[in-house]
């Protein structure tokens, strides 16, 4: 019983990890540290912050109730839950698309596939999982394994790519630029939309709930955010190692360039399975969790969530081959799900303090006030975003 909890506990980290750690991942911190130079170190400090009080405020109130997000967010305000699961699950959809797209892209590299047939092979790897009769631990392995191979993989590109350490150090904590629009979306991209809630409901669902188990869904939370974050440092020090050497990223596949400039086409093809890894993990991810969220809105989408699941992931599939790689996507989903982020925490931030929800126990004040400010802070940075660079991206 007890190692059977460890791996719901390590499996819900790493579906929460690799959930965030896709093809949007992969592209915004090439993009953005082309863009910054050393100084998205700082970008990166800031979310992680933002990020490890997002999570450890919602993942407490979502396993203490024992229930999902929407129905908190019921109990806080009619009608919430119901609005939020719309915009969690539309903007799941959306990061979907894409996701099928990366995966598609990198059996491209691998094999030589077409990108579309590509994406169907991936499409039917990720519904296979939910074929299985206990799709939750299947789930729980193939985030595991697909994202220890993740991290292994980019960090020999990172040790290869002669990056300057002592800069990237130095320009976390003394930045010559800052960039809200960079912060805001690689948050999105790291704990915004559906990829807050990946590994809280995960643990609901596989009944790790109630008081007794804040401290376990603490360190599971915390193990989430790690993996997410040092995958974020990793790639961010191989691509520093080649912009700084002053190589261009292929606008058209920056991540890409990463891998072949700073080890040749050795690193292309590293390059190919550590997208279809990213892309595949966050394919299951996203519907997994956006389908979480459509759960509470009747009975039988309750009962038959493995069909909701995979219906998701077809429909993801065949909006990508009817219209193709959806431009600008992975950039702009991740800034749109950033802005989903003050809604989501500000509603657990008053559910922690209604005894309906959380019943006898006290959340810490301390996590209340650094939440408050993450959700103040974020839904101040998301509309000058939404005002100043949003529009850019459609032009």
């Amino acid at each position: 019983m007890r190692g059977r909890l460890s791996g719901v506990l390590i499996g819900a980290a790493f579906l929460m990890a690799t959930s965030a750690i896709g093809p949007g991942f992969l592209t915004q911190t090439a993009v953005f540290t082309e863009r910054l130079g050393a100084s998205f170190g700082f970008a990166i400090l800031v979310s992680i912050i933002i990020d490890v009080t997002a999570q450890l405020n919602i993942w407490r109130v979502i396993a203490v109730s024992g229930r999902r997000a929407p129905a908190i967010a019921d109990d806080v305000a009619p009608g919430l839950g119901t609005l939020l699961a719309f915009l969690v699950a539309l903007g799941g959809l959306a990061f979907n698309i894409g996701n099928v797209a990366g995966a598609g892209l990198g059996l491209q590299v691998v094999f030589g596939t077409p990108v579309w047939m590509g994406a169907i092979i991936s499409a039917a790897v990720a519904i296979t999982i939910f074929l299985f009769k206990e799709a939750g631990r299947a789930m729980d392995r193939f985030a595991l394994a697909l994202g220890l191979v993740l991290v292994a993989l980019t960090w020999y590109v990172a040790a290869v790519s002669g990056a300057p350490l002592r800069e990237a150090v130095e320009r976390t904590f003394v930045p010559t630029q800052v960039d809200l629009f960079a912060i805001v979306t690689i948050v999105g991209g790291t704990v915004g939309g559906y990829i807050t809630f990946a590994g809280a409901h995960r643990l609901v669902d596989a009944g790790v709930q109630g008081p007794e188990s804040v401290g376990k869904v603490t360190h599971s939370a915390l193990w989430a955010m790690g993996i997410a974050s040092l995958m974020r440092i990793v790639l961010f020090v191989a691509a520093l190692g080649v912009v700084s050497r002053g190589l261009t990223l292929d606008p058209a596949n920056p991540p890409a360039s990463v891998f072949r400039h700073a080890t040749g086409e050795v690193g292309y093809k590293i390059f190919g399975v550590v997208m279809w890894s990213a892309a595949i993990t966050s394919v299951v991810g996203a519907a997994y969790t956006s389908v979480s969220f459509l759960r509470g809105l009747h009975r039988a989408l309750d009962a038959h969530w493995t069909r909701v699941v995979i219906a998701f992931i077809a429909l993801s599939t065949l909006v990508f081959v009817v219209i193709g790689r959806p431009v600008r996507t992975l950039i702009l989903v991740g800034a749109l799900n950033g802005l989903i982020l003050p809604l989501a925490l500000g509603t657990m931030l008053v559910a922690a303090h209604r005894a309906r929800v959380v019943g006898a126990y006290r959340h810490p004040r301390s996590l209340t006030a650094l939440g408050a400010i993450v959700a103040l802070a974020m839904a101040g940075a998301g509309a000058y975003v939404l005002w100043n660079d949003l529009p850019a991206l459609f032009r």
